[in-house]
């Protein structure tokens, strides 16, 4: 399974399109495009899930910088999430806290 990052989507973007986009390069498993979870807007981006890499490499080698909704959209293999530290919280940005 690959999960890939689409950025830079506009507004109106749907799954549906999203999937039409991807399904000549092989089977979409699933569509999911990220909403802010206070207003349910859109966040800009997007992951497509395609069960074969071989399809999922073509497809991101043939959409990275195409137009949809007359915006250039990015798109690369998703990079895994990064564990935060669960000693800082995630609301405070406190740059001070180096240690010397």
């Amino acid at each position: 399974m690959t999960n890939i990052f689409v950025g830079n989507l506009d507004s109106s973007a749907t799954e549906e399109q999203l999937r039409n986009l991807f399904a000549p390069y092989g089977a979409v498993d699933s569509v999911t495009i990220v909403k802010d979870r206070d207003t349910g807007d859109t966040r800009g981006f997007a992951f497509i899930e395609m069960g074969d890499p071989a399809h999922a490499e073509a497809a991101i080698a043939s959409l990275d910088g195409v137009l949809l909704n007359q915006r250039t959209i990015r798109v690369n293999e998703a990079r895994a999430k990064l564990d935060r530290d669960p000693t800082r919280s995630s609301s405070a940005r406190d740059h001070r806290r180096h240690q010397i």
